[in-house]
C-alpha cells in the first residue's frame, strides 16, 4: 500500500478480521480508496466501500445498500464480473459504481483458466453498461495491451516488485 499513488484503491479480500481496522486506517492516511470484499457490515463499520463477489452472497449487503441510498455518493460499491449474464443483471440491480471484469489475460491466480483477451473483454465491458476495471494477468509489460474501454487496472501481484503468496493478505 505504501507504493500506491493517492486515489488508488485497495480491496481487502480474505483479510483476517483483526487486520481490517489497521489496514483501513493506513489506506485513509495514504489517501487510498478502501473496499472490504463481501461484508457490508464490516465495510460500514470501517467507513469503507464494499466489493461484492460475482458468485457469492455478501453478508450485510442490505444494510450497505440502505446506507448507500440514505447518503448517495458516500458509499462506493464495486462488483466482480466474470462475463456471465447473471452477474451483469445483478450488477445493474445493485447499481454498482464500477465492475472488475476478469480475466483479461492468463493469470497465475487461476492457472489454466481461459482468459477473455482484449476484444472479448471490450465487448463484455460495453454490454455491462458500467465502468469496468481490467483484472487478470495484469503486469507492467501488459499495460499497453489493456483495452481503452478500461477505466483502470487491478492486480493481485502482477504490479508488485516481489511475488505475493498464493493467498494474499
Amino acid at each position: 500500500m505504501a507504493a500506491l499513488p493517492r486515489g488508488a484503491g485497495v480491496v481487502a479480500r480474505g483479510l483476517a478480521p483483526g487486520l481490517l481496522r489497521p489496514v483501513a486506517r493506513l489506506a485513509r492516511q495514504r489517501g487510498l480508496i478502501f473496499l472490504v470484499a463481501g461484508d457490508g457490515r464490516a465495510a460500514l463499520a470501517l467507513g469503507a466501500g464494499l466489493h461484492v463477489p460475482d458468485r457469492r452472497q455478501s453478508p450485510g449487503l442490505l444494510a450497505f445498500l440502505a446506507a448507500r441510498r440514505a447518503a448517495p455518493g458516500r458509499h462506493i460499491m464495486t462488483m466482480a464480473a466474470h462475463g456471465g449474464q447473471r452477474g451483469a443483471a445483478r450488477a445493474r440491480r445493485l447499481g454498482v459504481d464500477c465492475l472488475f471484469l476478469s480475466p483479461l489475460f492468463p493469470t497465475q491466480s487461476h492457472p489454466g483458466a481461459p482468459s477473455l483477451g482484449g476484444v472479448r473483454w471490450s465487448g463484455l465491458a460495453r454490454r455491462l453498461r458500467a465502468p469496468c476495471i481490467a483484472l487478470g494477468g495484469i503486469t507492467a509489460a501488459r499495460l499497453g495491451a489493456v483495452p481503452r474501454r478500461a477505466v483502470g487496472v487491478a492486480a493481485i501481484g502482477g504490479l508488485t516488485p516481489v511475488s505475493v503468496a498464493s493467498r494474499p493478505q
